[in-house]
């Protein structure tokens, strides 16, 4: 029986192949499920041979460790030489964006502040 080893959503390109990768050169056997055409199923990792989990499991635990290790060296290191990604970057970059994001949460709060205040 098939076991699930790693969801997909929200994943960003890199890392699945990174995965890919990894149990590629340890020979472990998997396929993946994608999320469909309308992106509402389980994207995922999936390995064929139950036998594989522990070792595959554990593989997948070192490589997330040195993930983040690596990805909290390279935000420190953006962040050290300024070019880390701030609020007011991406205001700068994508202002609209922003603007629609801020007056949706403006409108979520009126509507629920009004809602309050008329019982």
């Amino acid at each position: 029986m098939a076991l699930l080893l790693f969801r997909l959503r929200n994943v960003p390109d890199d890392e699945a192949d990174e995965v890919r990768h990894l149990l590629n050169e340890n020979s472990i056997e998997f396929y993946e499920t994608s999320a469909g055409n309308w992106g509402i199923s389980m994207p995922a990792i999936w390995l064929r041979n139950d036998d594989d989990y522990d070792l595959a499991f554990s593989l997948l635990h070192q490589y997330q460790l040195s993930r983040s290790q690596r990805m909290r060296a390279e935000y420190e290191a953006d962040k050290a030489a300024g070019t880390a990604e701030t609020q007011l970057s991406r205001l700068r970059r994508e202002p609209l964006k922003v603007l629609v994001y801020l007056l949706i949460v403006g409108v979520f709060i009126y509507l629920s502040v009004t809602a309050f205040f008329r019982l």
